[in-house]
Order: structure tokens, then C-alpha cells, then sequence
């Protein structure tokens, strides 16, 4: 964890109070904490209800007019009294301090709001003082975690799945490394398998040394279309048994690899290689760098020997014509039976799997494994999970599945199937044309296709990110390329005008966190301050339900809520004390802002 600024000196540097330190709270990051460590402190002094029981109760409410945080009653356990008049009672009686505005009960809760003084002059004072490291909390620190996402098929475009699991998983690992992990992000590659035999006839049929050079991956895709139509019409002509020489060829020829022949292994390493070099191109544009390219390739033999022997061992196997299963309805109905190796000796996904876990573990020691996989796959990580269990490795319950649903309705506009750099290319394009539209501020623009290509970027990954990620979703042209309504271009959009906002101000901006932020009595910065306030727990919440929505919908009401303040809190033409304190406001919800859309893998734009 970065080393920031303590938050305690702050608050006694403005006079308040040191604040108390409950287990799992951190109030020299997070101010929020300092004010939960003070109602934990007082609720206990008026219940005699224990502060380990008040702590974890207190809640953010899901809308400001219910208060900053929030106690339902009935969580704090009391038996044989009326919540209703518990919480009536006490917010009554509750000592405000310099921490609390006001108190008040709402039937079976009690609502506390922050106080003005201590929102306008210690969290935006510390969010100026922190910049990019505001939100940081070390809920992981000296934790490792191992997120795996992405893992296309080697000789397949990069396709809307990959391209799900490849923003989730961006998000995530960027998520845990700011809350405190220790994050290896990896890409499992589908770099293995019969399909290689069929490329690699295929490229001897097809293939072009100069257009595997200049287009790896496109290429590779065109060769293993046609190689796989011409064994479809070798099978429809050859009648009853559906028999293929060219698939033979391909078999024989994946055999070689499985037997170490140099020729046949020296095909395949140039084929991965020279997609990975065009994969590393394709997630540079999305912000994303891995630790290691792995792949099913990688997983040894020896291990998936040891894998089986093991399942063996617990007498897990049985054998149904020479295949061998485990039957998974004993531990877990609803998981029934798994193939894990077939009657010809070939090993399946699950093998591969269990080997591949192992090995991780030896090798990373990890604290948590997170695979970013879609929901189709949910039946076969499960399994995965159970036999893992079952096989008596203790880490088993560190490993997390983080599901998504699918993407629908996504073709070209042509109608045809829409890969990655098609999507990017024809979104720079549109966005390139909006931005042209306003000459004068399209002239100040000093990459206009740069910043064409970074609002493209965030039109297709805001679309994606903005609902539940295990929720199916429709893939909208209109919709994503629009700059009205909750979209990647109106949050870039949003951030450009904050950015003119502190450009233009005619005040010094060397420092504002020593602004008089007292002078900020209007009720439009007050509640935005609020929500400012909110952004560290926001972050908590996000690491807990692994959605990027969470985020994604809190900086959507941040944008909001800034942009009724224009109206009311000017900069322009202001005393340069009141100008500075209302652009101390203004940088402090850009950086918050910027925070979140870099932690959703997303390049803020200055201008546009």
C-alpha cells in the first residue's frame, strides 16, 4: 500500500478529537471510519450494547436524505424491547460533538449526519491531499491474490466474451491492488488441443509467412475457417461415415506436438507467439498489462498424472468403459458426474484444471485465486471447485468464481461477426466525427485521434460495466455512442469540463487544500461533499460483490450531483478566497472521478 497521508494528524491539526480504532476499520485512511469509530464509542455508552456488535451495523443508506450511516436496531440484538423506541430514545439523547450534524430516528433506525464542519474542512481538505491515493485502504496488505481473465483461443479474434471477462478482470485486479493486495494478474491461454493439428494443416494449405507476420491473429482466424469448411465437405461427401482425411491429418499432426516433435512444436510456439504479441497491443489499449501469458500447454503432464493418481487414491474414480468419471452427486446433487479422462487415454478440461491449480498454488503460495469465467461455465467450475475440495487441499476455499452473463445483438453494423478492433475502430471513428461537430474546441485538441480512440474505449466498456455483470445485456450501437444519459462519453465528458473548470479559474492552484473551505455554505457543495465522502466505502463494497456497477453507478451520481453545482457555486468572478475554496470543490470531485474510471481500466480525458 502506497504510503499517504495519516488522516488522525489531519484531524488534529482542525481540532477535533483523536479518533478511537475498532478492529477492521481504518481511520487513517478512510474518514468515514473516524465518524463509525465515534458513534461505535457513544451508541455503546447509552446501550451497553458491545462495540464489536455496533461497528460492523452501522451502514452506508442508499440515498443521502437518510443520513451519512445508518443502525437498524434490530441488528444490535437487544431482546425484549421495541426497536422503534430504542431508536427514538437514543437519537434524542445521542451527543452530537463536532462529528454529527444531526441525529434522528426513523422508525426502527437511526440516521446520523455528518457535520458540515468536519466534511468541508477534513474530507475534502484530505481528498486534496491525497489525489490519486484517496480511496486506498489496506484491507489486503501482505495478501497475494492470482486473478486469471481474458484467456482467449490462440488463432480465434478476440471476440465480445473474451472482451467481458477481460474488463471484469481489469477491474478487479486493479480493485484488490488498491485495497492492499498483492495482484498477478493472468491470461490462460486456449493454446492447447486438436484445433492446433487443424490450424497447422490448415496453414500449410492456406497460410501466408507475410500475412502471419503483419495480421497474426486474423490470418490464423481466416486458415481455420477454411481448413474447417473443407473438412465439413469432406464429411458430407463421404456419406455414411462422416469420415475426413483432412481431420485425420489434423490428429496426427496434434500428436506430434503431444509427442515432442521439434517441426510440429516449432509451428505452434510461432503461432502463440506472434498472437501474444498481438494480444499484448489489443490490452494495451485497454489499460491492461499481465504477469504471465500461461495457457493450457503449460500445465505438465507429470501433474495431471499426479492429479488422477490422487482422485485414485480417495477411490473418487470409476471406470464406465474404459472412461474414467467421478461421480460428484454424494458430495453435491446437483454437480452429477465428471469426465476426466476418455477411454483412449486423452485427457479432458477438469484434468487439466485440477493440475493447473495445483501447480499455481505451489508456485504463488496465493491467499485468494479468482477466475473471471462466464456463466456458462458455472456447472464445470463448481465441479472444478468440489473435487479440489474433496481432494483435501486446504486453499480450495480461496478460490473464487466471478461469473458474467452474455452479450447480445453484437454484429457490425453491416450485420456481420464484430471482433475487438472492429468494435474500437468504428467507435474512434463515430466519436472522431462528434468531436468535430464544435470546430473551436476540436482545434485545442492536440491527438483528436488519441482522444477519439480513449472515449471510444469508455463508450464500449462503460456499456458493459454499467449493469450486474451476471445479467445477459444488449449490445447498443446508439445507445453507447451517446453523450446524453449514463454513458462512457458523457463520464469523459464530465471529467473534460472539470478539468476546463480548474484550467480556465484565474485563482492560484498551487494550494488547495489550505482553501477556506468554510466558505462553503451552499447546500448544492455540501451534499456533493457528502458524497465525496463515500467514495473509500464505495470501493469496500465493490471488493465485496466483485461489480464493477458499483463503481460505475457511483461515479454516475457523483457527475450528477457536480453538475447542478455550476449553476450556483461560479468560480469566475468570484473573490479569489471564494473562487479558490469552490475550485478546492471542483478538483476534489476530478481527482475522486479520475480515481474511479482508472480503477475501472478507463484514460480520463482532459479535453474533448
Amino acid at each position: 500500500m502506497t504510503e499517504v497521508q495519516n488522516l488522525t494528524k489531519l484531524i488534529g491539526q482542525l481540532g477535533f478529537d483523536e479518533p478511537t480504532h475498532q478492529p477492521g476499520s481504518y481511520p487513517e485512511f478512510n474518514p468515514v471510519d473516524v465518524i463509525r469509530n465515534y458513534i461505535t464509542e457513544e451508541l455503546h455508552k447509552l446501550s451497553n450494547v458491545d462495540k464489536s456488535i455496533i461497528f460492523p451495523a452501522l451502514d452506508c443508506p442508499n440515498t443521502l436524505d437518510k443520513g451519512d450511516l445508518i443502525v437498524p436496531i434490530p441488528r444490535l440484538r437487544i431482546k425484549g424491547a421495541n426497536p422503534a423506541n430504542l431508536a427514538k430514545e437514543w437519537a434524542e439523547n445521542f451527543p452530537k460533538g463536532n462529528y454529527l450534524e444531526k441525529v434522528e430516528s426513523q422508525g426502527p433506525f437511526i440516521q446520523f449526519f455528518i457535520s458540515k464542519n468536519y466534511l468541508t474542512n477534513v474530507v475534502l481538505k484530505d481528498i486534496l491531499i491525497r489525489n490519486e491515493h484517496y480511496g486506498e485502504l489496506p484491507l489486503g496488505e501482505g495478501k497475494k491474490v492470482i486473478v486469471e481473465f481474458s484467456s482467449p483461443n490462440i488463432a480465434k479474434p478476440f471476440h465480445a466474451g473474451h472482451l467481458r471477462s477481460t474488463i471484469i478482470g481489469g477491474f478487479l485486479s486493479n480493485l484488490y491492488e488498491k485495497l492492499g493486495w498483492n495482484v498477478f494478474r493472468l491470461n490462460y491461454l486456449g493454446d492447447w488441443g486438436k484445433q492446433f493439428g487443424v490450424l497447422a494443416v490448415g496453414f500449410e494449405r492456406y497460410g501466408s509467412q507475410e500475412k502471419l507476420s503483419t495480421d497474426p491473429i486474423n490470418h490464423l482466424f481466416e486458415v481455420y475457417v477454411k481448413i474447417n469448411k473443407d473438412i465439413t465437405e469432406e464429411k458430407e461427401s463421404s456419406g455414411e461415415s462422416q469420415t475426413s482425411k483432412t481431420d485425420d491429418d489434423a490428429r496426427a499432426f496434434f500428436r506430434r506436438m503431444e509427442d515432442g516433435d521439434p517441426d510440429a512444436i516449432a509451428l505452434w510456439k510461432k503461432f502463440r507467439e506472434l498472437s501474444i504479441e498481438k494480444y499484448i497491443d489489443t490490452y494495451a489499449r485497454l489499460n491492461i498489462k499481465y504477469d504471465l501469458y500461461g495457457g493450457e500447454s503449460v500445465v505438465s503432464k507429470d501433474s495431471m498424472d499426479t492429479a488422477i493418481e490422487s482422485l485414485e487414491a480417495k477411490k473418487l474414480v470409476f471406470e464406465d468403459k474404459g472412461a474414467k468419471l467421478i461421480d460428484l452427486k454424494p458430495f453435491n446433487k446437483k454437480l452429477g458426474k465428471v469426465l476426466v479422462e476418455k477411454s483412449d487415454g486423452t485427457r479432458l478440461y477438469m484434468s487439466r484444471d485440477i493440475a493447473g491449480a495445483v501447480e499455481r498454488y505451489e508456485k504463488y503460495k496465493f491467499d485468494k485465486m479468482i477466475y473471471v469465467i462466464a456463466s456458462q461455465q458455472d456447472l464445470h467450475t463448481a465441479q472444478f471447485f468440489e473435487i479440489l475440495k474433496l481432494l483435501d487441499y486446504p486453499w480450495a476455499k480461496d478460490l473464487v468464481h466471478v461469473n458474467f452473463g452474455l452479450v447480445q445483438g453484437m454484429s457490425t453494423r453491416k450485420g456481420t461477426v464484430v471482433f475487438l478492433d472492429t468494435i474500437l475502430e468504428e467507435t474512434q471513428k463515430e466519436m472522431l466525427k462528434v468531436m468535430q461537430k464544435n470546430e473551436a474546441k476540436y482545434a485545442q485538441i492536440e491527438d483528436p485521434e488519441k482522444i477519439a480512440d480513449l472515449i471510444g474505449i469508455s463508450a464500449v466498456m462503460i456499456q458493459d460495466m454499467s449493469g450486474k455483470r451476471i445479467n445477459n445485456y444488449h449490445f447498443s450501437w446508439d445507445r453507447m455512442l451517446s453523450f446524453e444519459g449514463d454513458t462512457g462519453p458523457y463520464l469523459q465528458y464530465a471529467h473534460s469540463r472539470l478539468s476546463s473548470v480548474a484550467r480556465n479559474a484565474k485563482v492560484s492552484k498551487d494550494n488547495l487544500q489550505e482553501a477556506n473551505t468554510d466558505l462553503l455554505v451552499e447546500d448544492q457543495a455540501f451534499h456533493l461533499i457528502r458524497l465525496l465522502s463515500q467514495y473509500p466505502d464505495v470501493l469496500a463494497r465493490a471488493i465485496k460483490n466483485h461489480e464493477p456497477s458499483t463503481i460505475v453507478t457511483y461515479l454516475f451520481k457523483l457527475t450528477h450531483v457536480v453538475s447542478s453545482c455550476y449553476d450556483v457555486l461560479w468560480v469566475a468572478g468570484q473573490a479569489e478566497e471564494l473562487a479558490t475554496a469552490r475550485l478546492a470543490l471542483y478538483v476534489a470531485t476530478r481527482n475522486v472521478i479520475n480515481n474511479g474510471m482508472r480503477l475501472l481500466g478507463l484514460t480520463p480525458v482532459e479535453r474533448m
